[in-house]
């Protein structure tokens, strides 16, 4: 049985568990391990539909095509290659991902899913199947696409040893946990882990398969939607005892789960998974501890969110510059459109506070900037078109400071494009518009369009917080503000129909918690 909160599901209910570990590897022999990954993070409040053509423009990497550096849900791909050192066979197949955005179409996923067991069929018989998932793709038709594809792995290959990888802005659902013998999510929120926990599920599957181990899952749902940033108090020493757990008292892995608000599925909500060695017990112990120990965070330990005036007057008044501000409910990475003008009109406002933000998603001002030509002035009409979250569009004279055919920044082992790129100039604002949608991973995204970040006093950026990494060694501090969306930042507020209740902060009664 595996442990769900505080309920016991029986597994003839979500699929047999399979039963590889009672064979095992002989010691020495090689293995064939299948690796793919298909992902995206779904909005299903986004505008922004997307098809096969999303994922195919984005990235998209036929078997054998994936280059050595991984991207944030394909690492498995780059890990499972140093297990040919061992003399063991890698068959690799499709990998691919599309930004953040609104319902993938169903021919879209079907398509994809049918293409990568396709090709795992080709491969078997294997003794390990890695997937490199997001684990919030949600299709036409389909609430739980990772779930989906790994039922249909299961069918295919019921002895392997079956592993995924999962961001941690997942919907964790049984049957993710029931076809995998190993799921195991990222647990650095900014997600700077994602080739080390690749590297853990690796190192995991191949025990497993070898008999070595028996990894027993337990899941404890804390039943409230209540994630934590990793680069604060308490989240950061939290995660780092984390670490420490594992490998003591017969764990092997521990997942914080911290869900995906801005999803209308059945599982949205923070659960903690935790592997153990044979000890059912166990595992369901520490996972419902550690997962009461997150409900006990107290509210004022949240992260404090500014409103752009206020954030801006703090930038203003703090004796060192740059002041990084997050614009974390415009952000691209949720799988909004990223051309928010609440932040921008605020900073237009104080003509008196060097700043630059960015970056904006626009083709059409990238493309008329382009045409244009660094160094020219024209009367620009640019953002605020996706929604009408997004404000009102910004009619502006500008001076376009530089053009760019491919803005390419690090994100850390990856490299992320954000398309062809203009960097515009109105009287002390510097703005940096892109024609791919995607976070604003890296100071690079500047400073390769000519913008003097040391100058500026203020500088706003279009991420959640996978831009902490990267900005915090330059800022003299970081803020993050309440745009207002488009991105619903409120979970009590948002009109799901789907989820499972209760669920805090929803439902009275219910244990309610701010973002750490």
């Amino acid at each position: 049985m595996i442990l769900f909160g505080s309920m016991l599901l029986q597994l003839d209910r979500i699929g047999n568990l399979p039963q590889n570990f009672r064979r095992g590897k002989e010691a020495g022999s090689t293995m064939r391990v299948f690796v793919a990954s298909l992902a995206t993070e779904t909005n299903t409040f986004a505008p922004l539909p997307t098809d096969r053509a999303a994922f195919e423009r984005a990235m998209y990497f036929p078997p054998g095509t994936h280059p050595a550096t991984p991207t944030l849900c394909s690492a498995p791909m780059v890990a499972a290659r140093r297990l040919r050192q061992d003399g063991h066979e890698v068959i690799e197949g499709t990998a691919t991902w599309a930004e953040p955005a609104g319902l993938v179409g169903r021919g879209a996923y079907e398509s994809l899913r049918d293409e990568i067991l396709a090709q795992l069929q080709v491969a078997l018989p294997v003794d390990i199947a890695l997937f490199g998932l997001h684990g919030c793709m949600v299709a036409d038709g389909y609430d739980d696409c990772e779930g989906d594809l790994l039922a249909g792995a299961r069918a295919l290959a019921p002895d392997a040893v079956i592993g995924a990888e999962l961001d941690l802005h997942a919907h964790l659902t049984p049957a993710m946990v029931a076809r995998a013998d190993v799921v195991v999510a990222f647990k650095e929120f900014p997600h700077t882990d994602f080739l080390a926990r690749a590297h853990d599920l690796v190192n995991l599957c191949v025990a497993a398969a070898a008999g070595r181990i028996r990894p027993v899952p337990a899941v404890f749902d804390l039943r409230s939607i209540a994630g934590y940033m990793t680069s604060r108090e308490p989240g950061r020493a939290f995660t780092d005892r984390l670490f420490g757990l594992e490998g003591a008292s017969g764990i092997l892995s521990i997942s914080i789960i911290h869900g995906f608000q801005a999803a209308d599925v059945r599982d949205v909500g923070t659960k903690v998974l935790v592997y153990a060695d044979g000890d059912a017990a166990g595992a369901a112990a520490l996972a419902e501890r550690l997962g009461r120990e997150i409900l006990g965070w107290s509210p004022e330990q949240g992260t404090p969110h500014h409103k752009p005036d206020a954030a801006i007057e703090a930038a203003v008044t703090h004796s060192g510059q740059p002041v990084v501000l997050a614009d974390r409910w415009d952000n691209p990475g949720g799988g909004v459109a990223g051309d928010g003008t609440v932040l921008l009109r605020a900073l237009l406002a104080r003509p008196d506070v060097p700043a630059a933000i960015g970056v904006m998603w626009d083709p059409i001002a990238v493309q008329l900037c382009t045409a244009a030509g660094a160094g020219a002035r024209l009367s620009l009409r640019f953002c605020g078109k996706a929604t009408p979250q997004s404000g009102e569009p910004v009619d502006a004279e500008v001076v376009v400071r530089s053009v760019c055919a491919d803005l390419v920044i690090p994100f850390e082992q990856s490299w992320v494009s954000l398309g062809a790129a203009a960097c515009i100039t109105i009287g002390t604002l510097d703005v940096v518009l892109g024609t791919t949608r995607a976070q604003t991973f890296s100071p690079e995204a500047f400073t390769r369009m000519g913008v003097d970040l040391a100058a500026k006093k203020a500088v706003a950026v279009k991420s959640s917080n996978h831009f902490y990494a990267a900005f915090a060694p330059i800022a003299a501090e970081v803020l993050y503000v309440d745009s207002g969306g488009p991105y619903p930042p409120d979970p009590s507020r948002i009109p799901y129909t789907r989820i499972r209740r209760p669920i805090a902060p929803l439902d009275p009664g219910m244990h309610a918690r701010m973002e750490a």
